[in-house]
């Protein structure tokens, strides 16, 4: 059942980063609200592993996806604030959260092991779809330097956290 849980999920994600992809490029204000939802999942899903894990391992790895998509955030609303842009809400942004909504109550029902393996798996996943939105069609398709620079900085960030995310995986059975 695990697995299914977490096909669906890479499915749902895989399918929002097509649907970027083939539409009209999305604009400054759309690529700023896709960009603060995004890193606000990962805080959210952070905050439940915080609650939920006793894996010192997780704790840990939870606490930096806490701390790092929180300040990128931040630093986007300072951005968006000094630029006097509204983000735009979009499909994208619609489709993250709806999935993300479902993945949350799927890994509120998990205990212990079961939870951590999970809540690593996703992380994976996740950060692999999210990487590759940025780099194949929210960097590309931005139009603002500054905006451009905050994307490519968090790219590389993210990068990490997939190699971290990913080494930890490994780790977990």
């Amino acid at each position: 059942m695990l697995k299914r849980i977490l096909a669906a999920t890479v499915f749902a994600a895989s399918l929002a980063a097509s649907a970027m992809a083939d539409d009209a490029k999305p604009t400054d204000p759309q690529i700023a609200h896709v960009a603060y939802t995004a890193g606000q999942i990962d805080v959210t899903a952070a905050e439940q592993a915080l609650r939920k894990s006793k894996n010192a391992d997780v704790i840990a790895f939870a606490k930096v996806m806490e701390r790092d998509h929180k300040a990128v955030n931040e630093q986007a609303l300072a951005l968006v604030k000094k630029l006097n842009v509204t983000p735009e809400d979009n499909g994208i942004s619609q489709s993250l959260s709806s999935q993300a909504t479902k993945e949350l109550a799927t890994l509120d029902a998990l205990n212990s092991a079961a939870f951590d393996k999970a809540y690593v798996e996703n992380e994976v996943a996740y950060h692999k779809t999210v990487n590759g939105a940025l780099a194949e069609t929210l960097i590309p398709s931005a139009k603002n330097a500054e905006l451009k620079a905050l994307l490519e900085t968090g790219l590389t960030l993210f990068k990490e956290h997939q190699m971290h995310a990913e080494h930890l995986a490994s780790m977990i059975k």
